[in-house]
Order: structure tokens, then sequence, then C-alpha cells
């Protein structure tokens, strides 16, 4: 299909796309800024534009969403720009049709239910044949895939996603429960909590850990995201924290001067407004 074969809304696309291209290689010719980043200079930039998107997902401002995305999108456009700055004949070349053609391949690839014979009627099956085809392209352990410098709370749930896609989970939420509890009863007893003894810090780390790996075990089993929750709890936290600064302030008080009681009544009226 040639380009004036397609529909109108996808012509509007390629050329907002094409714009896009433009900009960055007048930009990466003639900003003195632009000229001078590298993608080690680009990194932390992008990964801050990667939880501003997070913010605003959260907060379900779809404005702020659509910003957030186009900031991405010229970052990963300015990747494959400076991919493109070496020489033809470099086998470490790219631009970016290198990368949307990658990526298109890929997603073939890894949907044979869709653009093969295999058949996949569900989620669970089909990231069963998502790891495995993984597996057959050359990675050695299904958890390879598992970006090391992730959160280690998004990391307990992609390794454990990653499991289940092998086979390894499971079969009910109660088994899940269960371990929940056990992994508390472990921590508690490392903790020395009814006996009031120093703690080995080590060794209560590890156990406190293993807790939390449960529990994420636990919110996945019921469709929870465990990092979406604590990010929701921290922001309100947040918000009714500072609403008890505000009335502090509006009454002259100081939080440092006032009883932990006196900044209870605060805090009651911000959970009954936030």
């Amino acid at each position: 299909m040639t380009f004036d074969q397609l529909p109108p809304r996808r012509q509007q696309q390629l050329m907002a796309f094409d714009r896009l291209l433009t900009i960055m290689d007048e930009l990466r010719e003639q900003c003195p800024w632009d000229r001078k980043q590298t993608m080690e200079t680009l990194r932390h930039l992008t990964i801050e534009e990667t939880y501003e998107l997070s913010d605003a997902i959260l907060e379900g401002d779809r404005t702020e969403i659509k910003k957030e995305i186009g900031d991405l999108m010229l970052h990963m456009v300015f990747y494959s720009k400076i991919g493109s700055e070496v020489p033809e004949d470099e086998p470490t070349r790219f631009d970016v049709a290198d990368v949307l053609h990658g990526i298109c391949n890929k997603l073939v690839s890894r949907h044979p239910h869709i653009y093969g014979d295999v058949v996949a009627e569900t989620e669970a099956e089909v990231k069963a044949n998502w790891e495995q085809l993984k597996l057959k392209e050359g990675n050695k352990s299904v958890l390879g895939g598992v970006p090391k410098s992730l959160p280690a709370l998004v990391k307990a749930m992609r390794i454990q996603e990653k499991a289940r896609g092998a086979g390894f989970d499971w079969d009910e939420k109660e088994q899940v429960w269960a371990k929940v509890e056990e992994e508390m009863q472990e921590f508690k007893a490392e903790f020395n909590v009814d006996k009031g003894e120093p703690i080995n810090a080590q060794r209560a780390e590890g156990e406190f850990g293993d807790l939390l790996f449960s529990l994420v075990n636990y919110a996945r089993f019921i469709d929870l995201n465990p990092e979406t929750a604590l990010e929701r709890t921290n922001k309100k936290f947040i918000k009714r924290f500072q609403y008890l600064e505000d009335r502090a302030r509006a009454n002259g008080q100081a939080l440092h001067e006032m009883t932990l009681a006196e900044m209870d009544v605060y805090w009651n009226e911000a959970k009954a407004v936030l």
C-alpha cells in the first residue's frame, strides 16, 4: 500500500512523525545543546521523563499524559538519530527505521497466535508462549530479561510474572496467602517482638525481604500492581501531611512543638477529606 492509499488519519500520523524526525535532524545539526548530547547524557533525562509519565497516569491527567508521551517519543527519536551517526559500514549503526522494523519483527514473531498457527486463547497462554519464544531466541534464562536496574518492587513483580510464564507458580491464591503468613511469622521471630531482645539486623532484613516478596506475589495473584498501590499510598500520605502542615500553620502552630495527639486531630481531619 502506498502513502496515498492509506486512510487519511494514518497519513496524518505518519506526517506528524516525519515532522518530528525533521525537527530532530535540524536540532542535531544547529542547536549547541542538542549537538552535545550522547546516549549516556540523555539516559538520566529519559528515566526522569518516564517517571513523569507514570505520575501523570496515576493522576489520571490525560493532557499531561499526552505531553509526557511526546517527551518520551522525542527521546526515542534522539537515541535513534545518535545511533545513525556512525559510518554506513559500522555493524552497530542503526536509525529509526531499523528500530521500528526491529520491534515490528519481534511483535510478529512473539505473536504466533495472531501471525501464525499457534493457539492461545487466554492471557496466561500468551505469556507462556512469549517466554518460551524468548528462550528459543537465545535467552539462557527466563529471568534474563529482567533489567538489573529496575526498582526492587517492580523487579519482584517482573520476576514472579516471568517465573509464572515458565510454569513455576502457586495454583491458588490461598496458598500464596499461607506463604505470606509464614513469612510474617519468620520475620516476627527474627525481630524478637515479644522478647525485646537485640535484633540481628542482617537476618531481620532477609526475613523482611522474604515477607515483601511474598506480599508482592499475593498482590499479583489478586490482580493488584504493588508498585501502583504503594505509590498511590505515598501520594495520599503526602496530601494528608501537607494538609496537617497547612492547618497547623493557619493556627500559628509549629509541628515540632506539637504533641502527637494534637497532630492527630488535623490528621483525622485530613483523612475525612482526602
